[in-house]
Order: structure tokens, then C-alpha cells, then sequence
């Protein structure tokens, strides 16, 4: 059974307003769409998952997370609420599933002040995915950004690199030539997120 209601999570300072191209186009597709606002960097997790669980009521439903929105469903499902066993396929892009090297290096050079409590997900250091909801995770091979110049000939997207937006158990991984803030913007992305919420489970 296809999904027909969609959670769109955004990502380190940025809100729900970048996230609303992409909420139009899938809202175009005839899905309901929670593009759930909330503050990066002092994240209230109960306030996040109790609009969540309201949000999905019983009904079948898909998270699509950019960047750290990905780590906030990933504490979502494992907060393990009676609603998330609704929630039957996770889409992330660009998130640093295996915890973000450009946080830990900002913590490491004490630059914890521009963190602040992102750092709860960010320096998170998961290795699988453990969860009954099917994971597709998007990556960007476009490194506009720091971790160039951070990680010398790594690919990233110029933020979050390849190798942190695997893991093991994940249903697919899917690398487009697009940096980490383009992705959400992307008509390929968009087409690729439509046509695994149209998959039957």
C-alpha cells in the first residue's frame, strides 16, 4: 500500500520555509504534508514528536528529512511511540546518518556556540538502521562547501561526506551530482522521492 501522508523535516539552521518547494510538489502528488518547523538548535524532542504522532493518526505515512531532519526521525522512531509504527519508509537527504565530521570538528575547535544542542543528533554515531521502517538515503557528490578544504579528496556534498550517509540496513543509497543544499531544490530528487513513496511495501 502506497503512502498518502508525508512528515518533511528540514535541517541545521534552516525552517520548514526552504522545505515548501519540495512540500508543493509532493502536495501536487495528492499527499497530506506536515512540514513540521522547529528549532535546531534547542530541538524540544517532546514538542517535535507530539506533532508528529498527531500528524499521522493511525494512517500509513512517510518522514522526509533533510540533513540533521534525518537524525531528528531517526530519535523519533527510536523513541518508539505507539504512533511511529506507522511510519513505514524514511527518506533522508544529505544526512549525516554515522554523525557529521564538520560538528565534531567545529566541537573539537570549540566552536560548540553555533552547535549549541544540535549536537544531541549531530555527534550521534550509529553504524545501522535498525528500525521496520524501509530507509532510502540520499547523497550528494557535489562538494560545494567546507568539507573540501576539512577532509582533502573526500566526496561529499560539500557538507556531509559519502561515507556518512550510509548504513548498514538501509533499503537503498542513492548518490546524485548535486551539493547538500541543492538536493532539496531538485527535480531528480523529487521525482526519485515520489516514486519510492508510490512503491508498494
Amino acid at each position: 500500500m502506497a503512502v498518502k501522508q508525508v512528515v518533511v523535516l528540514h535541517g541545521l539552521y534552516m525552517s520548514g520555509f526552504v522545505m515548501r518547494p519540495l512540500c508543493s510538489q509532493l502536495e501536487k502528488s495528492g499527499l497530506s504534508i506536515l512540514n513540521l518547523s522547529y528549532n535546531t538548535l534547542s530541538p524540544d524532542r517532546a514538542a517535535i514528536f507530539a506533532q508528529i504522532d498527531a500528524f499521522i493518526d493511525g494512517k500509513s505515512t512517510a518522514l522526509v528529512c533533510h540533513s540533521m531532519g534525518g537524525l531528528v526521525a531517526r530519535a523519533y522512531l527510536a523513541a518508539n511511540s505507539e504512533q511511529s509504527q506507522n511510519v513505514t519508509k524514511v527518506i533522508t537527504l544529505g544526512t549525516p546518518h554515522k554523525g557529521s565530521h564538520i560538528a565534531r570538528r567545529m566541537q573539537q575547535k570549540g566552536f560548540d556556540v553555533f552547535l549549541k544542542n544540535s549536537v544531541e543528533f549531530l555527534l550521534t554515531e550509529n553504524g545501522d538502521w535498525p528500525f521496520n521502517a524501509k530507509l532510502y538515503s540520499i547523497a550528494g557528490d557535489l562538494p560545494i562547501g567546507l568539507m573540501p578544504l576539512i577532509v582533502k579528496s573526500s566526496r561529499s556534498d560539500g557538507t556531509v561526506l559519502l561515507d556518512e550517509t550510509k548504513l548498514k540496513g538501509m533499503a537503498e543509497h542513492k548518490v546524485f551530482h548535486l551539493s547538500h543544499t541543492s538536493m532539496i531544490y531538485s527535480r531528480q530528487v523529487v521525482n526519485y522521492i515520489l516514486e519510492r513513496l508510490n512503491e508498494d511495501i
